[in-house]
């Protein structure tokens, strides 16, 4: 069958995709950034698109030569890079409304449990619009809602599990006594397959969830045994704090970061994730303990759980570094502009010192913006270079200062070749 899979380039999109085409699909995958996809499997056919600027018009032609469209597209809140309304909402509604003026075309939906403590919110509310919309639309479909998704690769919550086993020392965790269910990332593939094929009827609304259950703080303890990390002590946190942080990581969301400590995670996690819903019977879901014993941790697996905890701390000194650096010479430009050579004009000097200032803290706070980080970071790396080689031409005994002016500047350029290593999501 020939099959479009929207978010094709994501953590579920892209194993679904792989699995799709093992079972010898036609695949057209459809990303805001698929260039690397299309490298990784380009077997598949690849559409360049911006759900939340995809115009209604665009879908006949996207799905006229389709059979089955596979919705992984989400987000978790509102930001510099998403809008939950266009792409959870009046995408799907679009996309509903082309199916059905081409006869009808199976949609295989990968939703959320839209009920509980964060059902107000904008992340589960247009989940549960689409949802019911597509279920009223008369086409055939299947809603499957995964819970805590555990595979070989890790994003966003579970990424944020790995990071947490991988602290050192006793392990500050809030809400650790919450329930957590758990699937297999390879089970909701093979679900997503037996939907597709028709195995699992039209108007099916599944929760995808191991019969296991576990505290958050079990899981977390698992994913340390995983990592090949002791056991460590659990350190209780109250509950209230949970809003400083996530207020944190909603500012880093208006500028494009999608932190999974966001307020709408936390809110989820309040009440804990558990299923509500029937589940595909027959089917054996495999829990988060068998999950894991399937695909062993190597030592990138830790290098990966340590470096995501680093990541922020990393990106936050790096700005703050240049921010510093543009900042203070402004304070006594004249004191900064002496390093110049005697001889040049001082209202040179004065006017490249203000303008080297401006492009420091520029670059410092380009590199807060998600949409500019690498191309903040890459002009950092030239900067420093420029700097480098102008100092060492200018004011060569800088080297010897005791300050370390100019030798400062080397652990920066390290730094930031530390943070384009590390800057991809996925």
């Amino acid at each position: 069958m020939k099959i479009l899979i929207l978010g094709a380039t994501g953590f579920i999109g892209s194993a679904i995709l792989q699995r799709l085409a093992a079972d010898g699909h036609r695949i057209t995958g459809l990303g805001r950034n698929p260039d690397r996809a299309g490298l990784k499997w380009p077997s598949a056919r690849w559409v360049k698109a911006h759900l939340a600027q995809l115009p209604a018009t665009a879908w006949h032609p996207l799905i006229e030569d389709q059979d089955v469209v596979v919705n992984c597209a989400g987000a978790l809140q509102d930001g510099l890079s998403d809008d939950l309304a266009a792409t959870q909402e009046k995408a799907m509604l679009a996309l509903y409304q082309a199916a059905r003026a081409l006869g009808g075309r199976r949609i295989v939906q990968i939703s959320a449990r839209t009920d509980g403590a964060a059902a107000g919110l904008p992340f589960l509310a247009t989940k549960r619009r689409a949802d019911e919309a597509l279920a009223a639309s008369g086409l055939p479909f299947v809603i499957l809602r995964p819970a805590l998704i555990i595979g070989r690769n890790a994003h966003g919550g579970t990424a944020l599990l790995r990071s947490l086993a991988s602290f050192p020392g006793p392990l500050p965790l809030i809400h650790g006594k919450r329930p957590v269910e758990t699937v297999s990332l390879d089970d909701v593939t093979t679900t997503v397959s037996l939907a597709v094929e028709g195995t699992i009827p039209a108007g099916s609304d599944l929760d995808l969830a191991a019969e296991q259950t576990m505290t958050l703080s079990d899981l977390v303890q698992q994913h340390r045994a995983w990592l090949g990390l002791p056991t460590a002590r659990i350190v209780p946190l109250p509950a209230p704090l949970a809003k400083p942080v996530a207020w944190a990581a909603d500012l880093a969301g208006r500028l494009g970061w999608r932190s999974p400590l966001r307020s709408t995670a936390m809110t989820v996690m309040s009440e804990g994730v558990r299923s509500t819903r029937p589940k595909p019977p027959g089917l054996f879901l495999a829990t988060a303990t068998q999950t894991l014993a399937a695909h062993p941790s190597g030592v990138q697996d830790l290098w990966f759980a340590r470096l995501y905890l680093l990541k922020p701390v990393v990106i936050l000194t790096l700005s703050l570094f240049w921010l510093l650096s543009g900042l203070i010479p402004l304070l006594d430009v004249r004191a900064a502009a002496a390093h110049f050579p005697p001889a040049m004009p001082v209202t040179f000097t004065l006017a490249m010192t203000v303008a080297t200032c401006l492009l420091d803290i520029l670059l410092g706070s380009a590199v807060l913006i998600r949409p500019h980080a690498r191309k903040a970071m890459l002009a950092m790396i030239v900067t420093s270079l420029a700097y480098l080689a102008g100092g060492t031409l200018l004011e060569p005994q800088l080297w010897l200062d005791p300050l370390g002016v100019l030798v400062k500047v080397l652990p920066s350029i390290a730094l930031t070749l530390v943070s384009l290593a590390i800057l991809d999501e996925r």
